[in-house]
């Protein structure tokens, strides 16, 4: 029996075999938390989410819960990274869209993540809560062993190695510090303008820089 060959220019598959029962169960138990535990964070803020209404919502037992994430933080952890995984996700493909204007990119990125944070429900009940001192979601955020602030500061810092190798490491590093502080900045505080506040941003971290391209 003749064995059949790819047609050419054809790609290998590489699809992968589907989870055991038990595994594929899992993960769809976690997602179906996870987002539960979005919506009522997004709704009320963290302070009022509790296990037991994720596990009737999500038709799950609480055992079954704690077995995956193993108490309430382990659920804002799992929680947290998720959503700093997408945030993030979405600064990273701004960014790579102006590759070739650094003030551009920074403004657009700045620009894009003002604007999720005003935008997603979640992101903003947080925020808005951290205003006034009374959401725990926020440690989560800024204290943990991975917190957001850092993984923010990496993406840029590295993008920046990328975009401008030519600049000092210790001015790029500082230009990231930059953007994420005034950024975040601009989150807690946000001013009417969220335009001018992306220039301004992408302004300063420039001139650290030392980039003689005009942000407009």
């Amino acid at each position: 029996m003749r064995s059949e060959r790819p047609l050419p220019g054809a790609r290998p598959t590489t699809e992968q075999p589907p989870d055991p029962p038990r595994v594929a169960w899992r993960k769809q138990m976690r997602a179906r938390v996870l987002q539960e535990a979005w919506q009522l964070a997004s709704e009320a803020g963290w302070d009022r989410v509790r296990v037991a209404d994720l596990a009737q919502r999500a038709e799950v037992s609480r055992p079954s819960i704690y077995a995956e994430f193993g108490d309430r933080a382990g659920i804002g952890t799992a929680l947290v990274r998720r959503e700093t995984e997408r945030f993030l996700l979405g600064v990273a493909e701004v960014l790579a869209a102006h590759r070739d204007s650094v003030p551009a990119a920074l403004e657009a990125g700045v620009h894009h993540a003002l604007a999720e944070a005003a935008r997603n429900p979640f992101i903003r009940a947080v925020v808005t809560a951290a205003r006034g001192g009374t959401d725990a979601l926020l440690p989560f955020l800024t204290s943990r062993p991975e917190p957001v602030f850092s993984q923010a500061w990496r993406l840029v810092a590295a993008w920046l190695g990328e975009v401008v190798p030519e600049a000092p490491q210790g001015r790029r590093d500082e230009a990231a510090d930059i953007v994420v502080r005034l950024a975040v900045s601009h989150m807690l505080l946000p001013g009417p303008d969220l335009g001018e506040a992306s220039s301004r941003v992408a302004r300063a971290a420039s001139a650290v820089l030392g980039t003689v391209h005009e942000v407009k």
